[in-house]
C-alpha cells in the first residue's frame, strides 16, 4: 500500500491549492491528489457564459496542467474510508495510506431530489447555469415574454448568489433586446430575505424594486411539469410569522391548499438539489443526523475533524455555517496546510478560519456588488478597497474585477498556492 505524508480527495479549488501550498512550504513532503476528473473549470465565470459575456471554453483547463508540480495526481475515485487505519479505498488503485488526509471533493448535484427537474433540463425552456451555462444563454435569447422564473432549493448549494446573479442579468438582458415590457421576472427562493448580510441586503432589496422584479419568499420549489411548463412551491414561512401567502393574478399563479402555489413558466432556472457525494455521506466524516447530515463535521475554526486529529475537511464539503464559494475556501486552505505542517513537525498551529467567504454578485452587465462577510453574517469588506469603492454599492470597478481580475487571481495566484 502507498503511504503519502498527505493524501488529499479532490483536486478543485481546495485541493489543488492546499496540494500547492503544501509543496511550496516543504518540497519534500509526499503528497498525493485523488481525483478522476480530466478537466478543471473555472466555475465562478459560469454565471457570465449564461449571459453570453464569457468564453465557455475558457473556463476550462486541462487536468494535468493545474496538479502542481511534485504532487501525485491519482486519476481515481474514492469508494471508502478507514480512518481508523489511516487509509482509503479507491475504484483502481487499490488502498492507499496517509500520516495527514484533506477531505476536498466537493458537491454532488441530486437532479432527482426534485421530481420533474430531469424531465425539464431535456426541454428548451429549463436551464441552469450549474449543470450547462451555455444552455442558460440560448434560452435567454430564444425567450419572447412570459414569466421568466429564477429558483432555488431548501438544501445548501455552491455560490449561494449565483441564481440571483442571473436573474439580474436576464432582466437586463431583457431590457436591452426590447421584452422587458412583456416579461415578468420572478425570483423564488426558500429564504425570508435577499441576503444575510444588512449592507448588501439594502442595496439588493432597492434594485429589485426598481426593476419591478417580483420577489417571493419562502417559496421552496417541490416539483416541475415539464410538459405543462409549469413550477409547483410548497409556502414555508414558520408558523406564526406575518408572512402570508397571496397570489398574484398577473402570474397566473394558482393555489392548491394552504401551503402550494403553482406558476407558469415560459423559461425557468434553477439551481439543482446539492448534498455531499455519497462516498463521504456513508463515511466516519458526517455528520449523522439533523439539518446537516451528510455533511462533513468539522471544526468551524480549525477544519479540523470532530473524529479525527489527523484528517481535515476543506471547502464546499464541510459543514461550517458560511457561504460555499472560492473566496472561502481561498481562507481555508492556509489554515488547513498550517495546521497540518505543525503536526508534521510536531508543534501546534494557532491559525482558525473565521468563516470568511464573499459573493461578487453581478447585477447587470457592467455592474457588481461585492459582498464579503464571515460567520454571523458580519460584513467583512477588503480595508483596501473600501478605500476606494464602497463594495456595497453597483460598481463597474467591480464588474472588471470579476470578469478579469478575479479569473487572472484564480489561475495564477490560488491555484500556484501563493494566496
Amino acid at each position: 500500500m502507498s503511504n503519502f505524508d498527505v493524501l488529499i480527495v479532490g483536486a478543485g479549488t481546495g485541493g489543488v491549492m492546499a496540494a500547492a501550498q503544501l509543496k511550496n512550504a516543504n518540497g519534500k513532503l509526499r503528497v498525493g491528489l485523488i481525483d478522476p476528473a480530466d478537466t478543471h473549470w473555472y466555475q465562478p465565470a459560469w454565471t457570465l457564459v449564461g449571459a453570453g459575456t464569457f468564453n465557455y471554453q475558457k473556463t476550462a483547463r486541462p487536468m494535468a496542467s493545474i496538479i502542481p508540480q511534485g504532487v501525485e495526481w491519482i486519476q481515481d475515485k474514492v469508494t471508502s474510508f478507514n480512518p481508523a487505519n489511516n487509509s482509503l479505498s479507491t475504484a483502481q488503485s487499490g488502498d492507499l495510506g496517509y500520516t495527514y488526509l484533506i477531505v476536498a471533493p466537493g458537491l454532488q448535484y441530486d437532479i432527482d431530489a426534485l421530481p420533474g427537474l430531469r424531465e425539464g433540463l431535456d426541454t428548451p425552456y429549463v436551464c441552469s447555469n450549474y449543470l450547462n451555462p451555455e444552455k442558460t444563454w440560448e434560452v435567454l435569447q430564444n425567450f419572447k415574454g412570459g414569466n421568466a422564473v429564477f429558483t432555488q432549493p431548501s438544501t445548501p448549494i455552491k455560490c449561494g448568489g449565483a441564481p440571483q446573479k442571473i436573474m439580474y442579468l436576464a432582466e437586463h438582458y431583457f431590457r436591452k433586446s426590447g421584452k422587458r415590457d412583456k416579461t415578468n421576472v420572478i425570483f423564488a427562493t426558500p429564504g425570508s430575505i435577499i441576503f444575510g448580510v444588512p449592507d448588501f441586503a439594502r442595496t439588493l432589496n432597492g434594485i429589485i424594486a426598481k426593476r419591478n422584479i417580483h420577489f417571493k419568499r419562502f417559496y421552496n420549489p417541490i416539483a416541475i411539469d415539464a410538459a405543462n411548463k409549469t413550477v409547483t412551491f410548497k409556502f414555508i414561512a414558520p408558523s406564526g410569522s406575518d408572512c402570508v401567502l397571496t397570489k398574484e393574478d398577473r402570474l397566473h399563479e394558482t393555489l392548491k391548499g394552504d401551503t402550494e402555489i403553482t406558476i407558469p413558466y415560459d423559461m425557468l432556472h434553477l439551481a439543482p438539489p446539492q448534498s455531499a457525494p455519497d462516498f463521504v455521506k456513508q463515511s466516519p466524516f458526517a455528520v449523522k443526523e439533523g439539518p446537516s447530515a451528510g455533511w462533513m463535521s468539522v471544526d468551524k475554526g480549525t477544519l479540523q475533524s470532530t473524529e479525527f486529529a489527523n484528517v481535515y475537511g476543506l471547502g464546499d464539503v464541510v459543514n461550517v455555517p458560511t457561504a460555499k464559494t472560492g473566496a472561502a475556501i481561498r481562507k481555508q486552505a492556509p489554515v488547513v496546510v498550517k495546521h497540518i505542517l505543525a503536526g508534521l513537525s510536531n508543534s501546534q498551529a494557532s491559525d482558525t478560519y473565521e468563516g470568511y467567504s464573499s459573493c461578487p454578485l453581478v447585477t447587470g452587465y457592467g455592474k457588481m456588488v461585492l459582498a464579503e462577510f464571515k460567520y454571523d453574517n458580519v460584513r467583512d469588506s477588503d480595508p483596501f478597497l473600501t478605500k476606494f469603492v464602497d463594495t456595497a454599492k453597483e460598481q463597474w470597478s467591480m464588474w472588471i474585477l470579476k470578469k478579469y481580475g478575479l479569473p487572472w487571481l484564480y489561475w495564477n495566484r490560488m491555484m500556484k498556492g501563493k494566496m
